[in-house]
């Protein structure tokens, strides 16, 4: 699966109304561990196909968005099912870290 990109035009439709978890890369292009987290969140991406939805989310372009979840520092994660919040990562992480981290939010999907 490939990773979405979410704005205010499409963020009902791919977060809130989805059938499975999303979880929400929030960015900015000034950002360099921003950029860091961009490849290794391309890469898990095709690890979760069906579990999971990837999006990102450039908070330069949508603050109201980041701010709905209160992100005061990126790179951030959140993960959501049907537009709740169930888990955030801060920062950035090597992949199987992240995908560890993942694993402990979402469990066995």
């Amino acid at each position: 699966m490939s990773v979405i990109h979410i704005n205010k035009n499409n963020y009902e439709r791919e977060v809130n109304d989805s059938d499975i978890p999303v979880i929400i890369d929030f960015w900015a292009q000034w950002c360099g561990p921003c950029q860091m987290m961009g490849s290794v969140f391309e890469e898990l991406s095709k690890d979760y196909t069906g579990k999971l939805k990837f999006a990102k989310l450039n908070t330069e372009e949508e603050p109201a968005l980041a701010g709905r979840f209160g992100i005061s520092g990126i790179p951030c994660l959140i993960i959501t099912t049907h537009g709740k919040e169930t888990g955030r990562i801060v920062g950035f992480a090597p992949k199987e870290i992240l995908k560890q981290k993942i694993q402990d939010i979402i469990g066995g999907r």
